[in-house]
């Protein structure tokens, strides 16, 4: 199906953070779109006030009615189950109904694609990528898996320009419907072993994934991976903070709160570029960036200034209170590289501080599968509160609890708490850095948390 034969657009989960930015490029292209989301959120009111209709209840055979089949595209989110009426009425009625991903892949194959790829470290990569290009002469398109801060949107579209930025996403192997120009793999750490299986096979996923960038293209490689089974055609260049990298990071620093870095490829240095956003992790992230728009001959000087005003995303180390007294930063850290990385950052930046953490793991298979994992990475705060695990679209696992865990973690003032207690919980002692971190509902907590301190 082309772009030019559709003429509905119907999503089932459109209030998901990657289909909803599927659904507002479609809704800009003139389309009708419309769909179903099990509850109502501040990302389907948005969504709403962009003229996109929105139920949330399960329609059943009766939504056929309200579509034509000849002209309707029907997408849907891996994370719906396989009982849901609607898609199961849409699939027997013999509509054209795909997954998110080969929904993303029907768009990239008609434009010049920017895929970045990684267990983590790909919305913030890619949403960096994105706001670069977008201040180009030539701009983009972008479907990032957060709310980027400088546009307050997961979705980013100039209807006149031909490239495209995309998060490759390796949950349920979707990125293997991508056929990108160039590529950038950030991480490829053992996750979704309920997919996967084993760790090695999610490492042949990226393998294959890089197989399908264009042989006149570049890629982009974390000079941290093992990249030895690659045995395409593409150019292939490593980034990091590492001697080995053909891009290399140096100097790492702040001054005055302000991010800066080195950048050495061969026999050229570019010094004193500047991030508007802390962490090595994210320097890192900023330098693939940076040396991939280099090789693609996008000038110096538009990605040194773009890289001054980028202002993040929702949730990937965002600050909500920076006093002399009291910090509060907040991150979608969800896996044990993930938190070590943030964690690590946090004590770099406020080395003389106290580090408190509020976590509440996500999924019960992830923290099965990594809970030594989750032990030494949260050790690394000086105070912790756990909420109980998120299951998403999972049942529980017995034995495989929030409590468990906290019960290997090696620190002394560690404590359960909940998404209705923590407020009173925390204010029960005195906090210099407080850090709220996950993937679930913990974002509700947050402005709760936030208010109690203002």
């Amino acid at each position: 199906m082309k772009l030019k034969d559709i003429h509905t657009v119907y999503f089932i989960g459109i209030g998901g953070i990657g289909m909803s930015a599927i659904a507002r490029f479609y809704n800009s292209q003139g389309k009708h779109v419309l769909g179903y989301d099990k509850t109502e959120t501040v990302l389907t009111q948005s969504l709403q006030k962009e003229g996109i209709k929105i139920h949330f209840n399960d329609l059943g055979d009766s939504i056929l009615n309200q579509l034509n089949k000849e002209n309707t595209l029907v997408i849907y989110t891996p994370a719906i189950p396989q009982n849901h009426a609607e898609y199961n009425a849409f699939k027997n009625a013999g509509f054209n109904i795909i997954k998110r991903a080969k929904a993303l892949g029907i768009i990239s194959n008609e434009k010049e694609t920017y895929a970045v790829a990684g267990t983590h470290g790909k919305t913030t990569t890619s949403s960096i990528l994105a706001h670069v290009l977008y201040e180009t002469k030539e701009s983009c398109n972008a479907f990032i898996g957060g709310i980027t801060t400088n546009y307050q949107s997961n979705c980013l579209i100039n209807e006149k320009s031909n490239k495209i930025v995309v998060e490759a996403d390796e949950f349920d192997r979707s990125f293997l419907q991508l056929s990108p120009n160039y590529t950038i793999i950030t991480t490829m750490d053992a996750d979704h072993l309920d997919i996967y299986g084993d760790a090695e096979t999610l490492k042949n996923s990226f393998i294959d994934f890089a197989n399908k960038n264009d042989d006149n293209g570049l890629l982009m490689v974390n000079a941290n991976l093992n990249f030895t089974n690659y045995k395409g055609l593409t150019k292939c260049l490593t980034y990091g903070f590492n001697q080995s990298a053909n891009w290399k990071g140096q100097n790492l620093r702040y001054e005055k709160g302000l991010l800066f870095f080195d950048i050495v490829n061969g026999l050229i240095g570019y010094k004193d570029v500047q991030l508007g956003l802390p962490g090595k992790h994210n320097a890192e992230n900023a330098l693939a960036v940076f040396g991939l728009l280099i090789e693609t001959g996008v000038p110096e000087k538009n990605i040194r200034e773009s890289f001054k005003t980028y202002k993040g995303v929702k949730r990937r180390f965002e600050y909500h209170i920076r006093r002399d007294d009291l910090i509060i930063i907040d991150d979608y850290a969800h896996h044990p590289k993930e938190i070590t990385a943030f964690l690590g950052s946090v004590k770099e930046i406020y080395p003389t501080k106290k580090i408190t953490a509020v976590f509440q793991p996500h999924l019960f298979s992830r923290t099965n599968d990594f809970m030594n994992e989750f032990a030494t990475a949260l050790a690394l705060a000086d105070n912790l509160y756990l909420l109980d695990i998120y299951p998403a679209r999972e049942l529980p696992i017995k034995g495989v609890t929030s409590q468990v865990l906290l019960d290997i973690i090696k620190m002394d003032n560690k404590q359960m708490s909940s998404k209705k207690h923590i407020v009173a919980d925390l204010h029960q002692s005195e906090h210099e850095v407080i850090v709220v971190l996950g993937a679930g509902d913990i974002d509700t907590c947050i402005k709760p948390i936030v208010k109690s301190y203002e």
